[in-house]
């Protein structure tokens, strides 16, 4: 069981993963990239199937091609490394949240080890010319790719506090039951 002072740090620390669109010029090293890899690698998916594949981009004539394809990826291109997902796309809905759940653990991962991330996905006619690049079977689904890099920016300031940020629209809380919104402290979770 986890004490109490390491919840806080680990609370912390997926508090402070953000996406990163700027880089610093720099190599990752290889054993961090094996290290996030095995992360994504362990990390759950529906039936326990982990319906993806994994294409490390290190070439930077590749990345900037990529990035520059169709869809929003285009800041992402300042990366030192490319991780692109290769989806088996057998059951559709279960791996688009599988490929979303591989996504944050791979952020997650680079954040560990101090490396910003940010996840771009190619749309339309991107996706295609991805998966020609990369040699991918025209079967699988090519949408997301995550940049790796040093981050070059200073995190901006902390985001609003529950009680700053955006409350539930009146219809929706009329939805579940309540006549306005209410701090997230007074809400309790009900079957809609």
């Amino acid at each position: 069981m986890t004490d109490l002072r390491d919840a806080n740090a680990i609370v912390s620390f997926l508090r402070e993963l953000r996406s990163v669109r700027r880089f610093r010029p720099g190599a990752i090293p290889r054993r961090v990239v094996e290290d996030i890899l095995e992360v994504a690698r362990w990390s759950g998916s529906a039936m326990n199937l982990q319906p993806w594949e994994f294409v490390v981009v290190w070439d930077r004539r590749t990345l900037e091609d990529l990035f520059r394809l169709e869809g929003y990826a285009g800041h992402r291109a300042g990366g030192a490394v490319g991780i692109v997902l290769v989806m088996a796309w057998e059951r559709i809905e279960q791996e688009t949240f599988d490929e979303g759940r591989v996504s944050e653990r791979i952020s997650l991962a680079a954040a560990a080890h101090g490396v910003g991330s940010s996840v771009g996905w190619f749309t339309k006619g991107g996706r295609d010319t991805a998966k020609k690049t990369l040699s991918v079977p025209p079967e699988r689904l090519v949408r997301t790719a995550i940049s790796l890099g040093y981050p070059e920016e200073t995190p901006p300031p902390g985001r609003p506090t529950l009680q700053q940020g955006r409350n539930h629209s009146p219809a929706w809380s009329t939805r579940i039951g309540t006549t306005k919104a209410r701090p997230t402290a007074e809400v309790r979770s009900r079957p809609l």
